[in-house]
């Protein structure tokens, strides 16, 4: 199956045409060169940029050195309106502050302690597709958006989104993303600081979202004081100190983190369960054979995570063809040299996950859907040298794991009790928050 993606653009054109195409659709504003070049250097009116796809800088920018490419700050200032300072767009002694909590919060065990949570959420999304299951052609985007967020509830705050302020919270994701669709432009095309801003309904939204983040705070530090608190991963961050500076996270500092993990875990998951449904919609081979598995091993004992090979491969090969995080920026600390080309201070550093798995020079039939890829050699060396769909070295997703076990099980409880069919016409990707369906994801789903 090769499944549908943008058409680049062929060949070089002015830079006016670039910046003009970027605004309608980033992908495919993209030259088709990326598909096979090591690394391209882009300028610009207010741009130096390197987009680089040579997995030894990957490495270097990700893992050998990256104290000396911080996040950059036009990227991170689409995000600060709703994330403030979080750990998600921070740099220097602020990030380390933060992940040294937020890493002993994740910690192995607490995956396996909110496995009944997210099981629960499977089987409640389940129960709300039966209705829609009558070979109708459905967007399935809303519906794993709403699931998403209903782990993320259960997990963080032990409740579910029917909740009334986690759904609130919810709508007003929705109302967040469309208000702001593109919020990566202004990193990607380095836009001078006078150029960008952000609407009034970005500002409302955000604020919204944080209003009632600040709510779900204040109501479980009264419950930590009362000793009543449920011991999930809300409690654990709000009451764990920095091991270095023995401080605990501010009610400020929890509201960026929450938020952060919304983004990270809500929109991220959404998006990684849609386009994995998508594919199996048009491969029956293995969607057979994930119903199979799942109809003998899924349970609401966390056992069970381990036999779900095919979801895992399907769920891992879908992150793959469509990475959440499509593209992300860095910011050269100071002049580096990148394959013999001078990179000033400054200058952005884009890494595109979009590009690196879909990489002709790295990946076998790198464009077709195929889960067995991971059994192979070549599977296993790309995996570790060319696959970041979570990032790469210690500014990787804390959530990581998590999302390695939300995402399969989600995917294993949909396709046990659903046959999917592909839709009439393919959805378009389009670089949003997170890679999404330019006019939604749709397919057609039927009763086992």
């Amino acid at each position: 199956m090769i499944p549908p993606k943008p058409r680049p653009r062929e060949g070089k054109g002015s830079v006016w045409r670039f910046i003009r195409e970027f605004r309608r659709d980033i992908l495919s504003a993209q030259s088709d060169r990326l598909y096979r070049a090591w690394m391209a250097e882009f300028r610009g009116p207010f741009i130096h940029s390197f987009t680089c796809n040579d997995p030894s800088l990957v490495d270097m920018v990700l893992k050998r050195r990256p104290m000396d490419f911080p996040k950059s700050p036009r990227m991170a200032a689409g995000l600060q309106p709703l994330l403030g300072n979080s750990s998600f767009i921070s740099n220097g002694a602020t990030w380390l502050h933060q992940r040294r909590i937020i890493d002993i919060a994740f910690e192995r065990g607490r995956v396996r302690e909110a496995f009944p949570a997210m099981h629960d959420a499977a089987e409640a999304v389940v129960e709300r597709l039966a209705p829609l299951a009558d070979g109708s052609e459905i967007d399935i985007e809303p519906h794993t958006s709403h699931v998403a967020a209903d782990v993320i509830f259960r997990t963080l705050f032990s409740i579910p989104i029917e909740h009334e302020t986690a759904s609130q919270v919810f709508e007003s994701f929705r109302e967040h993303q469309d208000a702001q669709p593109m919020v990566n432009l202004g990193g990607l095309i380095a836009l001078p600081r006078w150029a960008r801003y952000h609407n009034r309904r970005v500002r409302h939204s955000a604020r919204r979202i944080r209003r009632l983040i600040k709510t779900l705070v204040a109501e479980r530090a009264a419950d930590i004081d009362a000793g009543t608190a449920p011991q999930d991963l809300a409690t654990k961050i709000m009451t764990t100190p920095d091991p270095v500076t023995n401080e605990v996270f501010t009610p400020r500092e929890m509201i960026d983190e929450v938020a952060t993990f919304f983004l990270a875990g809500h929109e991220t998951g959404a998006s990684a369960l849609a386009w994995s449904l998508y594919l199996l919609s048009g491969s029956p081979y293995w969607q057979e054979k994930l119903a199979r598995e799942a109809k003998t091993h899924l349970s609401r004992d966390f056992s069970c995570v381990k036999r779900l090979e095919t979801a895992r491969a399907v769920f891992r090969e879908a992150m793959r063809l469509y990475p959440p995080v499509a593209m992300t920026v860095r910011q050269c600390r100071h002049q580096e040299t990148l394959r013999e080309r001078r990179a000033p201070k400054g200058a952005q550093i884009v890494l595109s996950p979009w590009h690196l798995h879909r990489h002709q020079k790295l990946w076998d039939n790198p464009d077709g859907f195929d889960p067995g890829r991971w059994d192979t050699p070549n599977g296993q060396s790309c995996m570790r040298d060319a696959y970041m769909p979570f990032s790469q070295g210690p500014r990787s997703c804390p959530g990581a794991g998590f999302a390695m076990i939300e995402g399969p099980l989600l995917l294993a409880a949909i396709v046990r009790d659903y046959r999917l069919e592909e839709p009439d016409k393919p959805p378009v990707p389009v670089m949003r928050l997170t890679l999404r369906g330019k006019d939604g994801i749709h397919l057609r789903l039927h009763k086992r």
